[in-house]
């Protein structure tokens, strides 16, 4: 994916650049992201449609929008960017503790530890931080398939991935993988699977935690991405949640085989991962009541 600058993009749509930079920064061009000082804008991104009027937000989001404004710690916005980035990572195999993920969020900083730690790790909770950012400020946008390759690309930039010639950053794979010893769609088969998934899925008018997490199965069997499929899509789920008005939830380490079993037995035994994301949805409803938000 080629990225051009604000100038750039402003010239090209006959725009301000400070119009642009609003909308990159409330996250209204999809795979915009910030390094440094410098707004980075897929070359193909779409002019933002016109704000529609704005219907009832849920409490929850509410919130969240309100303390990531504020930069609010020891709160729920505080308390989901810890623990989101925490266990989806460590999941997929991150080495940082949830003492140094929370470290890293709340200064920006590693800290003096006696352990090695991998850069990829730093960056990808850093990345993860701004990826729940983007999807906190872009609820409402319907899923696409640049959405999702934005997300991707903002949660693999500057990763060591994204130095390796065969390694698409922001864009389906090149070499066939596998996952859970599983096969998974050719890349020749991706795009189709993908554009035939996302059609189904925004046609329903009304979407259930059941039709979330059927999403989710069927992306992850898809694996569009070289690597990052698992968090792309927890990441997904949750926003898929806010944007429906159901209460999000957190795979944590601890439900982590549990939630393996359930995406393979997935379509023979849906059980398996229902109950799973209502454990985990439990959990977060904890976080909501400790914090007397309504749900």
């Amino acid at each position: 994916m080629r990225y051009i600058s604000v100038k750039q993009f402003a010239n090209k749509y006959g725009l301000s650049e400070r119009t642009i930079r609003n909308y990159c920064a409330t996250g209204r061009i999809t795979g915009a992201f910030l390094m440094g000082k410098t707004w980075s804008i897929p070359e193909d991104a779409p002019l933002p449609l016109r704000k529609r009027k704005s219907r009832h937000v849920m409490p929850l989001l509410a919130m969240l929008r309100e303390q990531k404004t504020m930069r609010m710690k020891g709160g729920i916005y505080h308390k989901t960017q810890i623990e989101l980035t925490y266990n989806s990572n460590h999941i997929e195999g991150s080495r940082l503790s949830h003492e140094q993920t929370q470290y890293i969020f709340e200064t920006n900083t590693i800290g003096v530890t006696a352990d090695a730690i991998r850069v990829d790790d730093i960056l990808e909770a850093m990345n993860h931080f701004r990826c729940i950012d983007w999807i906190i400020d872009s609820v409402e946008e319907r899923l696409t398939e640049q959405y999702i390759k934005g997300l991707h690309s903002m949660l693999k930039t500057g990763t060591s991935d994204s130095q390796k010639d065969w390694f698409m950053v922001g864009e389906y794979k090149r070499l066939p993988n596998e996952v859970g010893g599983n096969d998974t769609s050719s890349p020749e088969d991706v795009h189709k699977e993908m554009v035939a998934l996302l059609k189904e899925y925004n046609h329903l008018k009304t979407k259930t935690l059941d039709d979330i997490i059927d999403f989710h199965v069927r992306f992850e069997r898809i694996h569009p991405f070289q690597d990052g499929n698992g968090r792309v899509g927890r990441l997904l789920m949750f926003k898929e949640c806010l944007a429906n008005h159901i209460v999000p939830f957190i795979i944590t380490d601890a439900l982590k085989m549990f939630y393996y079993r359930g995406l393979q037995e997935w379509g023979h035994i849906n059980g398996y991962l229902k109950d799973t994301c209502l454990t985990a949805q439990d959990n977060y409803k904890e976080l909501l009541d400790y914090f007397r938000i309504k749900y």
